[in-house]
């Protein structure tokens, strides 16, 4: 089992800027990718960015050059920080980890872009 907590989201106006975390516990070992993937209402759950346990990087093209995933592995936590942010990128964002017994999902957390 992998516990995941997100934290970080808010209200931001239009080209401001968030980061998000997502500390993780648990079988963290078993881990070999952690994501960031959100959904919007009405909408399906889409992956935003991705981050493999050797480092390599893959995001949505709607989010290229404004978005970056990074990881802490001293203190077991990814990170997405979010740049020249849009309306349309409000959406509640989960965080996701991947391991050889399943996917884990952490609660989600909350960004709306707004004047």
């Amino acid at each position: 089992q992998v516990q995941l907590v997100e934290s970080g989201g808010g209200l931001v106006q239009p080209g401001g800027s968030l980061r998000l975390s997502c500390a993780a516990s648990g079988s963290i070992f078993n881990i070999y990718a952690m994501g960031w993937y959100r959904q919007a209402p009405g909408k399906q759950r889409e992956s935003v960015a991705i981050i493999t346990s050797g480092g390599t990087t893959n995001y949505a093209d709607s989010v290229k050059g404004r978005f970056t995933i990074s990881r802490d592995n001293a203190k077991n936590t990814v990170y997405l920080q979010m740049n020249s942010l849009k309306p349309e990128d409000t959406a509640v964002y989960y965080c996701n980890a991947a391991t050889v017994h399943g996917g884990f999902w952490g609660q989600g957390t909350q960004v709306t872009v707004s004047s």
